[in-house]
């Protein structure tokens, strides 16, 4: 299976990015985690990028805040699918990040999740690798039907507290 390469531009990604971990690791994906800044450390986002493949990735995932232009960095040096997570800021809440992942220029997509939306980067991630996954088809299809299965007991508990 190919591993997911989870780079944050600050290891204070790294409390909303736990959730990715862990979402990983629940799907049984191989991943890296690294801290590479598309501002102060460019040569070495540009190294990851294109080496990516090579080095056995078959998704990115990059987690910046403010201007948040380390996944459209990662994306420019790459053919691998980017997905890139808004950090929450103390500047506009994280409006900023999002923005900035989400406006690439045609020819350099960056797929975004909300606002640390950690957990859906990996989700989306899973469904990328189970493309050419069946058995990593088969986990998403039953953490898909594990979520339909919760809401259905709250559902029913909340119906008949109401009845």
């Amino acid at each position: 299976m190919k591993k997911v390469c989870i780079v944050m531009g600050s290891d204070s990604d790294l409390k909303v990015m736990a959730k990715c971990i862990s979402k990983l690791k629940d799907f049984d994906i191989p991943f890296d985690v690294r801290v590479i800044s598309a501002h102060r450390t460019p040569a070495a986002a540009e190294a990851l990028a294109k080496n990516a493949i090579a080095d056995g990735f078959g998704v990115i995932i990059a987690a910046a805040g403010k201007a948040a232009h380390l996944g459209g960095v990662l994306a420019a040096y790459t053919t691998l699918p980017v997905i890139g997570v808004p950090m929450g800021t103390s500047v506009m809440g994280g409006m900023d990040s999002l923005l900035s992942i989400v406006q690439m220029p045609k020819g350099i997509p960056v797929a975004t999740v909300a606002i640390d939306g950690a957990e859906n980067a990996a989700i989306l991630a899973a469904q990328i690798l189970a493309l050419s996954d069946a058995d990593l088809a088969e986990k998403l299809m039953q953490f898909k039907q594990n979520m339909a299965e919760e809401v259905r007991q709250k559902d029913e508990k909340i119906s008949k507290q109401y009845q």
